[in-house]
């Protein structure tokens, strides 16, 4: 570069030497042969330690009349040589493709790239364990809509439109008439099976529901249940614990000793909560709050109101149903403190499992 107080034939000589410059870049860079020795020489003319970037460092050493002439060449320089790298770049990739075409550097023996394998889900996972689990005791496994009636919904689980146990459901009603809602439980199912199915049976129904709540760690508008249903001749509540038992036996492979507390839900009477020591400590742990119990699902006897609903004469049949939190279940299992994970969709949280 020559000296800037030599004027105008310090210019003149500038822009031969730019010009030599861009001749040379372009000479290099048709020489070159792949990708990586094309990279190296955009790196070196381009870069941020390149030609391009010591000319225009140099624009302060000019007089104040020629620095806007030398940064418009720097300039022209600098997208002359990024052209000429684009245009290397698609011959190089034609090369290749035309190469491989003639089956010169390609092996068609070699395996091809293996795709990305995914993982199920943890609620999946729980859910398929489950159904295996309770159709080796004989229940059916049926499904149902997630938007259903305000009959389906409340009014067969004796639930009335005045009953204050609506106001604890938070639901989400579907615009229109006000008939249809996002159900809040997977109890509407069981009238469904009811209706469909000859007693005795056995079911159990997974699926999502919905409440319209505020969420934290421990709530989400989106969670999962599991609902099961026995109707047969003479149920009584020992029939009740036995299926409980032997759910937690499948679920922590081992036996766990259980309790009932009365508990009110308007289609069981009489109602429970059934808690279950806990499978983690011996003492007391976060998991049971120090009190060596776990608060597991609400469960008990069918209402007669529910059995009239579905068809079915209460002096004849009687049956126990329960409601299992399989999201909360996943949390137990896992050791999870935020029920939103589950639904979040974060591919970091569900590669885990």
């Amino acid at each position: 570069m020559s000296d800037p107080a030599s004027g105008e034939a310090g210019t003149e000589k500038d822009t031969r030497t730019e010009q030599d410059t861009l001749t040379d870049v372009q000479a290099k860079i048709l020489a070159c042969e792949d990708l990586d020795g094309l990279k190296a020489v955009e790196r070196q003319y381009i870069g941020k330690q390149g030609v391009v970037a010591r000319l225009l460092a140099s624009i302060s050493d000019y007089p104040p009349e020629e620095r806007r002439d030398v940064g418009k060449r720097a300039n022209v320089l600098k997208q002359a040589v990024q052209e000429a790298v684009r245009s290397r770049q698609h011959a190089l990739a034609d090369a290749q493709v035309a190469a491989e075409r003639r089956g010169e550097g390609f092996d068609p023996s070699l395996p091809p790239p293996r795709p990305r394998r995914g993982s199920l889900h943890p609620l999946t996972q729980v859910t398929r364990e489950l159904e295996d689990l309770f159709q080796s005791m004989g229940y059916r496994v049926l499904d149902g809509p997630e938007i259903e009636t305000d009959y389906y919904n409340f009014e067969a689980l004796n639930i009335h439109a005045d009953h204050p146990a609506r106001d604890s459901h938070d639901t989400f009603f579907c615009e229109g008439d006000g008939h249809l809602v996002m159900r809040t439980h997977t109890s509407p199912v069981q009238i469904r099976a009811l209706e469909n199915l000859e007693p005795p049976l056995r079911v159990v129904v997974p699926g999502k529901v919905f409440r319209h709540e505020s969420t934290d760690a421990s709530h989400d508008h989106t969670f999962h249940q599991m609902e099961g249903l026995v109707v047969d001749r003479d149920i009584s509540v020992a029939h009740l614990v036995g299926a409980m038992k032997t759910l937690l036996r499948g679920i922590f492979d081992r036996d766990l000793e259980v309790r009932l507390r009365p508990g009110y839900f308007p289609f069981v009477e009489p109602g429970f909560e059934l808690d279950a020591r806990c499978p983690f400590c011996e003492e007391g742990c976060r998991v049971c709050k120090r009190t060596r119990w776990i608060e597991l699902l609400p469960c008990g006897l069918v209402h007669p109101n529910v059995l009239r609903s579905g068809g079915l004469d209460p002096d004849v049949w009687g049956g126990f149903a329960f409601g299992l939190g399989l999201s909360r279940l996943v949390m137990l299992r896992h050791g999870i403190d935020d029920v939103r994970h589950l639904l979040g969709g974060d591919v970091r949280f569900l590669e885990q499992f």
